[in-house]
């Protein structure tokens, strides 16, 4: 490769820091519920005054007074065991109302959340028609979504349809329209911008939401010609292997010894086997690294983000469980400082959360080689979905 083809990537020249994130959960409570009893005040309505009784019959006799006085004594006595009897009763309906409320008060969050989960609606439950979709929209929204009608996942566009019509998202697209990304037949080739139009959303149709198992976040597209196809650390075919994937094949080789690192960079088999390989901008101009940040893209993938956070392993094996269709839980990958943000704010009891160093070589060696994610999302993955949950990191 001559001098002027020489591929340059971002992690040569900026050394990205580590952070390590920490997400809160919120504690669900029950309130107890009371039983009042009427019982007592029914009980009273029974009872019979012997003065009232004696008044109403004229000169009894010793023996009607002594006859009439055992009735009312047994009447009486009957009368305090039926309310002493009752007040039991409506006792003992109390402690098992406490108890059960205290048992479910305590049980596991895990359970709480399964109630919850079976409660929401399910994934493939949703409707959507493209076609009623584009109906909706006006000419402006026609002109500049094009491009995600035809070439989004159908999976995410029924969930992200709201998220694109959003003054910040067609103001993005207005930029992007204004530096030449228009439509899918663009080429990046004449454009200069990174990747192609056509495969700025192929993590989407690679990795569709029900099936994603495992989510690792990118920054940016690789800036020069050639490298980026839409997955984050992936280049196609041809291309040299950039330094940080380098790292990770090592880190795989160190976990599965079995691992025969390839002579390419091209990641698509993660991507079809549910890893969501995703940057946080989906665009780049040639040559210029971050040239398309905060301009609307971190937005939209945050939305991605909270999207999987809630329907990610939707499609996975549930076991005829009743919270098939629903997002029970993935492996979440953020390694460096950036990526630690977008996943801080995730659930850790839902999800397994592993944050580490950076692949890059100005940070590999602090953290990131040696970390065993890649196990340790299989393990938790086998444990909650099964084999069939796992991902083959040697298959690529």
């Amino acid at each position: 490769m001559s001098d002027k083809d020489r591929v340059v990537y971002l992690e040569d020249l900026i050394s990205p820091s580590a952070a390590v994130s920490k997400s809160t959960t919120a504690d669900v409570e029950k309130e107890n519920t009371k039983l009042d009893s009427n019982s007592t005040s029914t009980n009273s309505q029974d009872s019979v005054s012997p003065t009232a009784t004696a008044e109403s019959t004229a000169a009894p006799s010793q023996s009607q007074e002594s006859n009439e006085s055992a009735k009312t004594g047994t009447k009486r006595q009957r009368t305090l065991m039926d309310m002493f009897s009752g007040a039991s009763q409506s006792q003992n309906k109390k402690l098992k109302l406490e108890k059960a409320a205290n048992a479910s008060s305590s049980s596991p969050s895990t359970n709480l959340s399964a109630r919850q989960l079976a409660a929401s609606q399910s994934l493939n439950s949703i409707p959507f028609s493209l076609s009623a979709f584009q109906a909706t929209l006006s000419d402006e929204e026609k002109q500049y979504l094009a491009l995600e009608c035809e070439t989004l996942g159908k999976s995410w566009l029924k969930v992200l349809k709201d998220e694109i019509r959003k003054d910040y998202f067609i103001n993005l697209k207005k930029f992007l329209w204004q530096q030449g990304v228009k439509g899918p037949n663009d080429t990046a080739k004449s454009l200069k911008i990174y990747p192609s139009p056509n495969n700025i959303y192929s993590w989407s149709n690679l990795t569709p939401l029900g099936r994603v198992k495992v989510v690792i976040i990118g920054q940016d597209p690789y800036h020069g010609p050639g490298q980026a196809h839409g997955l984050c650390f992936s280049v196609p075919q041809g291309i040299p292997i950039p330094p940080s994937l380098r790292n990770i094949y090592a880190e795989i080789k160190s976990e599965y010894p079995a691992f025969d690192i390839p002579k390419h960079g091209n990641l698509t088999s993660w991507a079809e086997n549910g890893v969501l390989l995703l940057n946080t901008s989906l665009t780049v101009r040639a040559g210029e690294p971050t040239s398309h940040s905060n301009k609307g893209w971190e937005d939209f993938t945050q939305k991605v983000i909270d999207t999987v956070d809630k329907y990610g392993g939707a499609n996975l094996a549930a076991n005829g469980s009743s919270l098939a269709g629903r997002g029970r839980g993935i492996v979440f990958l953020a390694w460096g400082a950036h990526a630690a943000k977008r996943v801080a704010k995730l659930d850790k009891k839902k999800h397994l959360i592993l944050t580490s160093a950076h692949p890059s070589p100005f940070s590999a060696h602090k953290g990131f080689l040696g970390n065993n994610h890649f196990k340790k999302a299989n393990e938790w993955l086998e444990q909650k979905y099964g084999p069939d949950g796992c991902v083959d990191w040697c298959k690529l």
